[in-house]
């Protein structure tokens, strides 16, 4: 998407998605018209629909401060503000000599207080550019340690913003000086657009902008990779481990090796970081496996895949049984592999996957890959450290289940226990996050900031369910959430269920709506209203209601007594969290 040009996306921005629409909100102390009109048209190709009303030239306080204004009526879901490093040092040089050291801290509460003028009248998610730094040079290099210089203080600011991202949940920021850093001060800003239309961004630089703000947003509505699928020889390391032997690949710190090696080491933090490394390698599997046991200079173990597969098998095929052993949906799966035959052969035959068009120098790999940023994400949390052990849990469960010809007694072996409890702080990361993730089974697709959980947890109209589980393989961590919320005294609405598909078919859902129908008792409601809301990828619970005792009163709207509820077995014993 970064290789479209500005004219492509304003073609793109005056086509429309069907379905329901979000709505983004663009204000900046520079002109933004330009890079509203990109960001609609980089959403389409991306299958989102997205509104964007681009706000007037230089009213960010004023918009922020109004709750009648544009900002406001318009209703958006997130607001993008773009504060440019030009205004900025106009800014800078208009302060007192004798203030400058101060300055970063100033501008940072400036910036605080219109955050909080929004959150205080709305529950817009809010997403900040970075400053794209441009030196002064009055000092030149010595200004890096002259605390009151201009490029000191930006520094600063932009160090200052992320400390106080990290603590205002509802704030976002999108690293505008990592993208002028990538491509260069020239080819990021035209001095003439500047002057003559306060346009701080090259027409160059407004497309792979509006790319980077449309992968934030793409994050926070669940179209996130999960799932990276590697080939091995030419890949992984240099040669053919087949016929070069262990002795005679190339990895470590000699000549192209370093370029593996580096290459390894990134993939090693992504795993780390909560995205599942796999094996799909034409080899055989013992050949295959040997670097990674003997090779000291292997970065990646073993341990670190949640799959290895190899064998003479087409990729294609391998590709779709890890994606079905995962139960991850091919979107969310990204294939790399140094052979373009190879490439071209699971591009043409399996839908929705990536797959990057490698460099032929294994030198580019990381910095072509790094370029695609193709695992932004939108939340983190602890739970994803273990991502990898979850899910190659999941492959012994599949293994398991072969041996058994009656499926219910194979999940009454797995000695199945679960956790039910109020929202709480230690999860409200992980929740945001699996609403944001989850696509297939989400009722109602409602996407959630950490912000908007923690709103809710604290709001008394609304009951709150978590949910974990965990069987004699081991922990599947926090796996759904439920969100009630109280119409009357009589009636409760499930307005909120998203579930990890991981655990789809272990008698969760019976589980789950039983807890909902217990918890509606407990609180005095006779009837349970539940919606389906369709989406392209959400038909594998289109009948989930009906399944379980609703009766339709209206399209896709289902309501049932509580009191004549049907308890559904489960072989899931609740216990309480340790």
């Amino acid at each position: 998407m970064r290789d479209r040009t500005y004219v492509q996306l304003m073609k793109s921005a005056k086509k429309e998605l069907e379905g329901p629409k979000n709505r983004l909100a663009v204000m900046g102390d520079c002109a933004t018209q330009h890079l509203s009109t990109a960001i609609k048209g980089c959403a389409y190709e991306n299958s989102i629909s997205l509104d964007v009303c681009d706000l007037d030239y230089n009213q960010i306080l004023a918009q922020s401060m109004d709750k009648e204004s544009k900002l406001y009526k318009f209703n958006p879901k997130m607001v993008l503000i773009y504060m440019c490093c030009e205004h900025l040092y106009e800014d800078y040089c208009k302060t007192e000599i004798s203030n400058r050291t101060n300055f970063a801290e100033n501008k940072l509460q400036e910036i605080m207080n219109i955050w909080q003028l929004i959150s205080s009248k709305s529950s817009i998610d809010i997403m900040q550019f970075t400053f794209a730094e441009n030196d002064d040079r009055v000092f030149g290099d010595f200004a890096l340690g002259l605390e009151s210089s201009y490029i000191f203080q930006l520094k600063k600011l932009n160090y200052l913003l992320m400390q106080s991202a990290k603590e205002n949940s509802h704030v976002t920021l999108i690293d505008l000086n990592g993208i002028q850093s990538l491509i260069g001060r020239e080819k990021f800003h035209d001095n003439k657009l500047y002057y003559s239309a306060k346009m701080p961004l090259s027409m160059n630089a407004i497309p792979i902008v509006a790319s980077q703000v449309v992968d934030v947003i793409k994050a926070r509505e669940g179209k996130v990779k999960k799932c990276v699928v590697l080939d091995l020889d030419n890949t992984l390391w240099g040669g053919v481990i087949g016929d070069d032997g262990i002795n005679n690949i190339q990895i470590g710190e000699l000549g192209v090796g370093r370029a593996f090696t580096e290459f390894q080491t990134w993939l090693k933090e992504l795993k780390n970081r909560g995205i599942i490394l796999t094996v799909c390698s034409k080899n055989n599997e013992e050949t295959a496996k040997e670097p990674f046991e003997k090779h000291p200079d292997m970065v990646l173990k073993l341990d670190d895949f949640a799959m290895f597969v190899a064998n003479w098998q087409d990729k294609a095929s391998n590709i779709k049984n890890i994606q079905q052993v995962l139960n991850l949906g091919m979107d969310s799966f990204v294939f790399i592999d140094d052979n373009p035959f190879e490439r071209n052969v699971v591009s043409s035959l399996i839908k929705d996957i990536t797959v990057p068009d490698m460099p032929e120098d294994p030198s580019d790999y990381v910095t072509y890959l790094k370029s695609l940023n193709l695992f932004e994400t939108a939340t983190y949390s602890t739970a994803d450290l273990d991502r990898t052990a979850q899910y190659k849990s999941e492959a012994n469960r599949a293994i398991l289940q072969q041996n058994f010809e009656d499926y219910d007694l194979y999940l009454e072996s797995l000695e199945m226990e679960a956790v039910a409890q109020p929202f709480n702080d230690f999860h409200i990361a992980r929740i945001a996050q699996l609403s944001q993730r989850s696509n297939q089974f989400n009722l109602r697709t409602v996407r959630y900031s950490v912000a908007q959980i923690e709103r809710i947890k604290q709001d008394n109209k609304y009951n709150t369910i978590y949910f974990t589980l965990k069987d004699k393989f081991g922990e599947y961590g926090l796996i759904s959430a439920v969100i009630l919320e109280k119409i009357d005294e009589k009636i409760a609405f499930i307005d909120t269920w998203f579930m990890s598909c991981r655990v789809l078919k272990r008698g969760m859902e019976e589980f789950i709506i039983n807890k909902i129908i217990e918890i509606a008792k407990s609180n005095g409601y006779k009837k349970v209203i539940g919606e389906y809301i369709p989406t392209v990828k959400n038909s594998m619970v289109k009948s989930i209601y009906p399944d379980h005792g609703f009766v339709e009163i209206s399209e896709n709207k289902y309501i049932v007594d509580c009191d004549s509820y049907k308890i559904a077995n489960t072989h899931i014993k609740e216990i309480k969290e340790q």
